[in-house]
């Protein structure tokens, strides 16, 4: 989502408490930005980085090329991926931010900055930072350079250590309304069928993010058949079939995630509303897909066998006909 949308619409307290901070003199050396994923908080990061380093009277060269902004993600996986990233392709990404990349971060807050008085380092996101990488980044949050602020992009800030939450001020995310949702996908994905667009935000659960995957990924019909084997069974295997041609014959990572996420967000759906039997099944089937979706991007899968798997899972936890 553009940094734009994310300041229009849906994150009006965080600017708040951005501004009030950036306006009262005492700015906190370290924010930690909460949220499930999807959200916008990448991008209130890019304009509030943007915000942080600009001086007056002094023109300041775009984010990605700023030199008061250190950016830290994880890296393509290959030289490869690298040329990939260069040609705006698709691209496949290391498994973590490692400590060579804080290292060369901390080495160039030794120096001041360049335009101004202050720098920012955003960290896109902090759960993947490898834990030799996390040590690392601890001793910068303890003694931070004058003027370096930091801001780290969190989906799952239970998994941080507490002695870096500790060190950082929070800012809450929440989801979007169904009406923001759906002016983010019409103002960024203006060409999208409306019955897309429909199914996406019905699905995105206040996701913006979650949202434009659903649209790129042309995931409607893949709703429909995940549905379809969640609420029917599958005992002939051929809403499997079904599925496996709506995925497509050789889909690629992204495409497989987006289904799994798909079919994680269906589990938490039906859970709600199912039995106590079926809801103990697809709240185990939620937990499978979720380790599964984490070993898709760095495992060498078979997109058949992938596609298999994720029908495979729902069909278990489906409820067999005619239960309550």
């Amino acid at each position: 989502m553009s940094a734009s949308m994310g300041v229009l619409l849906g994150h009006e307290e965080p600017w708040r408490e951005w501004h009030a901070a950036i306006g009262g003199g005492r700015m906190h050396h370290a924010w930690l930005l909460t949220g499930p994923a999807g959200l916008g908080k990448s991008g209130f990061a890019k304009a509030a980085a943007a915000e942080l380093v600009a001086e007056p009277d002094v023109a300041q060269p775009p984010v990605e090329h700023h030199p008061d902004i250190l950016w830290l993600e994880r890296l393509p996986a290959t030289s490869d991926d690298e040329k990939k990233r260069e040609e705006g392709k698709p691209f496949a990404t290391k498994r973590s931010i490692t400590v060579d990349q804080v290292r060369a971060m901390q080495r160039r807050l030794n120096t001041r900055p360049t335009l101004g008085s202050k720098r920012a380092i955003v960290f896109d996101s902090a759960d993947d930072l490898e834990k030799s990488a996390v040590n690392a980044l601890l001793k910068s949050l303890e003694e931070p350079p004058v003027g370096s602020i930091f801001l780290l992009v969190s989906h799952r800030p239970g998994g941080l250590l507490p002695t870096v939450r500790s060190r950082c001020r929070t800012l809450r995310f929440r989801p979007l309304d169904m009406a923001d949702v759906e002016a983010v996908t019409r103002a960024l994905r203006p060409d999208a069928s409306e019955q897309a667009r429909k199914s996406a935000v019905e699905a995105a659960h206040g996701s913006p993010g979650a949202a434009l995957r659903f649209i790129d990924n042309d995931l409607a019909t893949i709703r429909k058949e995940l549905l379809g084997i969640v609420e029917n069974g599958d005992a002939d295997f051929s809403r499997r079939g079904a599925l496996a041609a709506a995925i497509g014959a050789r889909p690629d990572r992204e495409r497989l995630l987006a289904s799994v996420e798909l079919a994680r967000t269906i589990c938490a759906e039906n859970a709600g509303l199912a039995s106590r039997p079926v809801q103990a099944r697809l709240i185990e089937v939620h937990a499978k897909l979720t380790r599964f979706g984490a070993e898709i991007p760095y495992a060498n899968f078979d997109p058949g066998l992938a596609v298999v798997e994720i029908g495979g899972l729902l069909a278990s936890a489906a409820a067999p006909k005619g239960s309550v």
